[in-house]
């Protein structure tokens, strides 16, 4: 398997053309829509578009985390939100963090972070690289909510948009108001973790700042982890204008257990075969954004810059410099036209990203440059219905180039690759509380460097895989019981996907597939069943198979045909907070059996996490406890019986919370 390696990308100058292109749209469409909604940006508060945007455009079939779901529920940062909030599947990452699982919306396996966008504040995280966005570095009390956009999302979010999209939208501060937290967790497995954060703002100014340090030895052997974290930034506001800086850093150090054989994981799951594989990661993020309303017409944008060095020693060491720009430009027109809402959303995406390899066995020099423009539209029409109508499209080019004098397989190429999305989507209510909708589209991803970098054939980067979408949904909420379910389906044309079995250097290829269909169904539900008592569960079914080639009708590796989730929260009013929940995962293709000839699978597994929390004043104390029954499980595991990667045993854990 391709090590884990961590990349980056940077801004080229707006062609004039474009700009313009973009102005022309609005000016066009501004003396159709002459009444203005008249909404100020403190009072717009769900996005859609990428702005903030009036409460009744929230995304269509999205699933969305408030801050006050966050808290209730205890969870301790971003990716374990998504997890038991969001009902959104995770694999355990193979990078130490043992908070950070590797999160699959719609079932990619072992590609599921590039088939999935995450946003922060308007910026991408997803980046050309071969690893999964690092949720828990973002402090989670400055987490306003959490949106999930299941499908095909690319008119939006670009490359890599077809399992769908995370959005983390932080907190705007209050007007002279300051707080701050202070949390301290012990645990079992040498876990020790100290975090704090606070913020103060006066009437047009706000600072804030977060830090954070973790240490854990991990279950298995070999596997110690240690991270620091600060987050700081600044922010002014004035009428119908905010403009701010924010700079984000993580240093962590890691070492590598590796992975076993069946016959080793049953022996003992804890050991290591590789003692002396370690690594460290350090990364930098600075953004700037600033958004503001001209006349009908919203403006907003974001320029930001990411730097990351990635060392790894796996017999030999090797050292990754990556660096990426990005520069999101956009405007918005939202009015009124005859009790109609109408919104209209045009932005460019630029981004560059570069990296540099040094080692004793490569050299590598690549970057990526691309440029992408879109347009949606949105109708909100008036009536009892609610009826709703979006459709937008998007064009992106990518420039690739990479040369590498001692590389091998692959040793130079360039490229240039063009890319179209679409999507039309549209709801309306049937009765007051059951909302029916429908999304159709075109979404795509490219290979990143990480995967061009090991291809079947040498010097030939993979072609960018493409995806015709389809999703139905229903939901129903009277406001104690609510029900969500949607069907899909992904039709992919050169789907990219890890082979350990493709190549000539023995440690397998990254390819594209024959063509592949990815369909299921997804249910969720929760009810408040007492004054004090709350159920939740997730249900989803993936059927992933090839549609054509030597492999048609086999299923793919490493995705799970049902996953299913299920929680019993208790929140009563003197204090106190618990909650228990179960996860049953189904069992799943080895890696490599792309010809579903292994003899075995990955076992099912069901594990079992609890907490209690009781408050003092302003204080807070909690245990909580993850994989009560001791579960020996795994989810990660390139080869047939073999290349297993052993997920965590029971852990306890003590925390305490000062709230000020």
């Amino acid at each position: 398997m391709t090590a884990p390696v961590l990349h980056r990308r940077a801004p080229a100058m707006a062609p004039r053309a474009l700009v313009s292109a973009i102005s022309l749209c609005f000016i066009a469409a501004a003396p159709a829509f002459a009444q203005s909604a008249g909404k100020t940006l403190d009072q717009i508060v769900v996005t859609g578009s990428r702005f903030n945007s009036d409460p009744a455009l929230q995304p269509i079939g999205a699933t969305v985390i408030t801050a006050d779901e966050i808290r209730r529920a205890g969870v301790t940062d971003v990716n374990q939100a998504i997890r038991k909030i969001g009902g959104v599947y995770g694999r355990q990452g193979l990078l130490g963090n043992p908070d950070n699982f590797t999160l699959d919306l719609r079932g990619f396996g072992a590609t599921a972070s590039q088939n999935m966008v995450v946003v922060l504040d308007g910026v991408r995280l997803s980046e050309n690289e071969l690893a999964d966005p690092l949720l828990t570095t973002i402090p989670i009390d400055s987490v306003e909510r959490i949106e999930i956009t299941r499908g095909g999302s690319s008119v939006l979010y670009g490359d890599g948009a077809t399992g769908g999209v995370i959005n983390i939208v932080t907190k705007r501060p209050g007007k002279q108001a300051g707080r701050g937290t202070i949390f301290a967790e012990a645990g079992q497995l040498g876990q020790r973790e100290v975090r704090g954060s606070v913020v103060q703002s006066w009437d047009n100014v706000a600072l804030n700042a977060a830090i954070g340090r973790l240490e854990t030895d991990n279950y298995r052997d070999n596997n110690e982890y240690k991270q620091n974290t600060f987050s700081g930034g600044a922010q002014w506001s004035g009428k119908d204008v905010r403009a701010g800086l924010r700079i984000d850093s993580t240093r962590q150090d890691i070492r590598f257990p590796g992975s076993l054989t069946m016959a080793q994981f049953e022996a003992n799951p804890r050991q290591t075969k590789t003692p002396k594989d370690f690594g460290s990661i350090d990364s930098d993020r600075y953004t700037a954004f600033a958004e503001g309303r001209l006349g009908a017409v919203d403006l907003a944008a974001e320029l930001s810059r990411s730097e990351k060095t990635a060392k790894t020693n796996f017999g030999s060491p090797r050292q990754a410099k990556t660096k990426q720009n990005q520069f999101s430009p956009r405007l918005r027109h939202l009015g009124l036209f005859d009790g109609m809402l109408n919104e209209i959303v045009a932005g460019v995406d630029f981004i560059k990203w570069d990296s540099d390899i040094d080692s004793s066995y490569s050299l590598a020099k690549a970057n990526q440059k691309s440029q992408a423009f879109y347009v949606r539209d949105e109708l909100k029409f008036a009536g009892p219905k609610n009826f709703r109508i979006a459709a937008g499209v998007r064009h992106e080019t990518f420039d690739k180039d990479f040369n590498d004098p001692i590389g091998y397989p692959t040793t130079a190429y360039n490229i240039k690759q063009n890319f179209n999305a679409w999507d039309v989507q549209g709801s309306f209510d049937v009765v007051p509380q059951v909302n029916l909708y429908a999304k159709a589209g075109q979404s795509y991803r490219v290979a990143n460097a990480d995967e061009n970098n090991s291809t079947p054939v040498a010097n030939k980067p993979l072609q960018g895989q493409t995806s015709h979408d389809l999703e139905l949904g229903a939901t129903y909420d009277n406001s104690i019981v609510k029900l969500d379910a949607r069907i899909f389906r992904h039709k992919l044309t050169n789907e990219i996907y890890y082979d350990p079995t493709a190549g000539e250097s023995g440690w397998g290829a990254n390819t594209n597939l024959d063509p592949t269909k990815h369909q299921g169904i997804e249910l969720d539900a929760s009810a408040n069943i007492a004054a004090d008592w709350r159920v939740s569960g997730h249900y989803q079914h993936v059927k992933a198979t090839f549609t054509e080639g030597v492999n048609s009708g086999k299923e793919l590796t490493l995705i799970p045909k049902n996953t299913l989730s299920a929680r019993l929260s208790w929140v009563p009013k003197d204090g106190q907070s618990a909650d228990i929940g179960a996860q049953w995962v189904d069992s799943q293709r080895y890696g490599s059996d792309f010809a579903n000839t292994c003899a075995a699978k990955i076992p099912s597994f069901t594990t079992f996490d609890a907490r209690y929390a009781r408050k003092f004043g302003a204080w807070e104390v909690a245990v909580n406890a993850l994989n009560l029954t001791d579960k020996q499980y795994f989810t990660n595991a390139y080869s047939c019986k073999g290349g297993i990667y052993p997920s965590n045993g029971r852990q306890m854990k003590l925390s305490a919370r000062y709230d000020f």
